[in-house]
């Protein structure tokens, strides 16, 4: 049997009011803000989704809750970080990650090296084991309007180190 296993997480947050949006552990300037029970962070979080299936441990519903107040506005830097604790725990270790952005604003091409420095920094991993691309939906769907964002991530983790 192997000790590689792959994860792969998804994510969606609607935009509501605010000036901002977080995205791999980054703020970002934006004319709207996202509808979530914490910071909405769609990047860390299908990251924590990626990393909890690769470990088989759930999901970031079953460790993190939005019917929990204790995450209720809570930065998911630090839900990675337990998502991180939860997988060293069960003996596995980051090997790489890949985390796509999917909406036609905000852009993130000024933005992509602090978000690879932010996400490689939560997950204890060189930069270069690090990629972030954002694509857009070609205006088609809801994202296509604008009306939200949403992610993907994959990751690669080992078992036994």
């Amino acid at each position: 049997m192997s000790n590689l296993r792959v994860g792969f997480g998804v994510d969606v947050h609607a935009f509501g009011v605010g000036d901002h949006v977080w995205l791999g552990g980054c703020r970002i300037a934006h004319t709207q803000g996202v509808v979530a029970h914490s910071d909405g962070d769609v990047m860390l979080h299908a990251l924590c989704d990626a990393l909890l299936g690769a470990a088989g441990l759930g999901d970031i519903g079953e460790h993190f809750p939005d019917s929990d107040p204790a995450y209720k506005g809570a930065p998911s830097a630090s839900l990675v970080q337990a998502t991180r604790q939860r997988i060293r725990a069960a003996g596995f270790t980051v090997v790489n990650a890949d985390l796509t952005l999917l909406g036609e604003r905000p852009r993130i091409a000024a933005h992509r090296a602090r978000i690879r420095e932010c996400v490689a920094d939560l997950l204890g991993v060189a930069p270069e084991r690090v990629n972030i691309k954002a694509t857009t939906t070609e205006q088609l769907g809801f994202l296509g309007r604008g009306e939200g964002l949403a992610a993907q991530a994959a990751v690669l983790l080992e078992w036994g180190l």
